[in-house]
């Protein structure tokens, strides 16, 4: 599985961000001496990838968050041994980021650190079940918005296609038209198309790599 040194997962609120970013760390962890996840969300303190700290600590994966998370108290910063993320070459990082344009703005305070590198990937998680996002104006306006918040510009496309514990195989190819269609009106490749654990689903040429995902107490959407 290719990936970048900085992975950021980002997109609208309920694309799957936090199911995508931690299947994707644990995935990583299979292959990359140290990794570690990154809990950027501030705008979700109901599903997010620090629920996870006892499943990563078992697969040796790192979770770096807010003393805050899991609590009502939000806030933008991070201990500040979180910027190993970002300086450790050492370290190969999974950041889970906020929906919208008010989750990017986490990352945003650490955008001078990020700008320009060729180990740093801003990916898009894409649902388009998700009433919000399914055209590509839509889509549009979401990924401008975030890119302004977070002061990086996105490199490709994650396809999550779901209706969380409805999805079937068919949920999930009967919008491959649409990412494909979303992927060229955004000008991004499709880097992966995520998969549950257990559907029988071939990916199509064009819409990247097929990532099996795996969902915890019935989420897939969140």
């Amino acid at each position: 599985m290719k990936h970048a040194r900085v992975t950021i997962f980002a997109g609208h609120y309920g694309s799957g961000k936090t199911t995508v970013a931690v299947n994707y760390a644990l995935a990583l962890a299979q292959a990359q001496p140290q990794v570690a996840l990154c809990d950027m969300d501030i705008v979700n303190p109901y599903f997010r990838s620090a629920d996870f700290a006892q499943l990563l600590d078992e697969a040796g994966v790192e979770l770096i968050s807010s003393p805050y998370a899991n609590t009502n108290v939000e806030v933008l910063g991070l201990p500040t041994q979180a910027l190993r993320i970002f300086d450790d070459p050492g370290l190969t990082g999974v950041i889970d980021l906020g929906g919208d344009d008010c989750g990017a703005m986490a990352i945003g305070r650490y955008a001078a650190r990020l700008q320009g590198r060729d180990d740093v990937a801003l990916w898009l998680v894409v649902n388009p079940c998700r009433p919000l996002t399914r055209d590509t104006d839509a889509l549009r306006d979401v990924r401008d918005e975030i890119e302004a918040a977070a002061k990086l510009r996105f490199c490709g496309i994650i396809n999550n296609t779901n209706l969380g514990v409805e999805t079937t195989a068919e949920t999930i190819q009967s919008h491959f038209g649409f990412v494909r269609e979303a992927g060229e009106a955004l000008a991004l490749p499709v880097i992966m198309t995520c998969v549950k654990r257990g559907l029988d689903v071939a990916v199509p040429p064009g819409l990247g790599e097929k990532f099996e995902v795996e969902c915890w107490g019935n989420r897939f959407g969140v």
